[in-house]
């Protein structure tokens, strides 16, 4: 967690708030590949995505 409040932090010192859709998606996307990795029975439904 203190990862994400460092990087927070670095967005809003530094005006980077372009950054944050970016980032977000890639946790989004990153969050489906673990899930389709693991959910066994949701993997058909996952793919498609």
């Amino acid at each position: 967690m203190e990862i994400l409040t460092e990087l927070w932090a670095f967005l809003r010192v530094r005006k980077k708030f372009w950054l944050a859709p970016i980032i977000l998606a890639l946790l989004i996307l990153g969050a489906l590949f673990m899930l389709a990795g693991n959910a066994g029975v949701l993997s058909p439904f996952l793919y498609p995505l």
